[in-house]
């Protein structure tokens, strides 16, 4: 676990269990400027050379890049934000230290990208609500994120909600809606939105439970983040990281990466292979 040490810098005056409770009252947590600019900028040159294809439906935005597997892609620039003290202390703290990387990717939207329908991130859990979160997204801003460029929008409080207020799942599937859509166009429009303005480096926390969806770019520059998603030790990973990561490029990862990407145990055996602990399989 981490501890108030490690992230007091970011904490300012709150403590943790002060800093935790807003969280669990809100759903979410903005910490501005927590990535240096040098990392900033090594993320963005680790990722233009992916941005090579536009998402495949309007959920992934036919105006933009998502970039997958990135441990193995630049592991010496995602691993240490996979890994980050204070992202990690409220994941740790919501969903146990054997919680693990359930998702990393990374989503760069375009000038005249369209606003996502709304969703939460633990919505496969088709569970009813109100429930505690089935997994913990951060979001890394690598651009400012700004009221006109497609800021991610939230519903502070929609944790709590008692049903989905009509909102419903996104029909993701859909691979042609949206694709002549207006940017101007928003087909579920709430007063309670707030987006979420703040500049590179500034990192948001939210529970898999609150409401977001990615905003509409109005701008004429593109929008980067990175998302590390994480989920308890024994619910199945959105990403199969495992298998996206090389054995070879999984050795040379710190052990605490190691361990969230799923070289790690569950209680008193989940997660075993051949009645062993995971982390021996990477012994030659």
């Amino acid at each position: 676990m981490q501890t108030q040490t490690d992230i007091s810098p970011w904490l300012k005056n709150r403590s943790f269990e002060e800093a935790k409770a807003d969280f669990d009252r809100d759903g979410y947590l903005i910490f501005e400027k927590v990535m240096p600019k040098n990392d900033v900028e090594k993320t963005r040159n680790a990722l233009t050379p992916h941005f090579e294809k536009t998402g495949r439906n309007y959920f992934e935005g036919f105006k933009s890049n998502r970039v997958y597997s990135l441990l193995n892609k630049a592991p010496d620039v995602f691993a240490p934000m996979v890994a980050h003290p204070l992202a990690l202390a409220f994941v740790e703290a919501e969903l146990g230290r054997s919680c693990l990387l359930s998702s990393l990717l990374a989503i760069n939207l375009h000038p005249g990208e369209t606003v996502q329908d709304w969703h939460h991130d633990d919505q496969h859990a088709d569970l009813p609500v109100p429930r505690p979160p089935f997994g913990v997204s951060t979001f890394w801003a690598i651009d400012d994120m700004t009221d006109q460029n497609g800021a991610t929008e939230i519903l502070p409080g929609s944790h709590l909600w008692i049903d989905d207020q009509g909102l419903g799942q996104p029909p993701i599937h859909d691979t042609t809606r949206g694709k002549d859509q207006s940017n101007n166009f928003d087909p579920q429009p709430r007063d309670d939105a707030m987006k979420v303005i703040m500049p590179a480096g500034s990192l948001m926390i939210i529970k898999g439970t609150l409401w977001h969806r990615g905003g509409a770019n109005r701008s004429d520059k593109s929008r980067l983040i990175v998302t590390p998603q994480y989920c308890p030790g024994w619910v199945r990973q959105l990403e199969n990281i495992l298998l996206a990561t090389p054995k070879d490029v999984a050795r040379n990862l710190p052990k605490r990466v190691r361990e969230l990407i799923g070289y790690n145990i569950h209680g008193a055996f989940m997660g075993y292979v051949d009645g062993a602990h995971p982390e021996k399989t990477l012994i030659d």
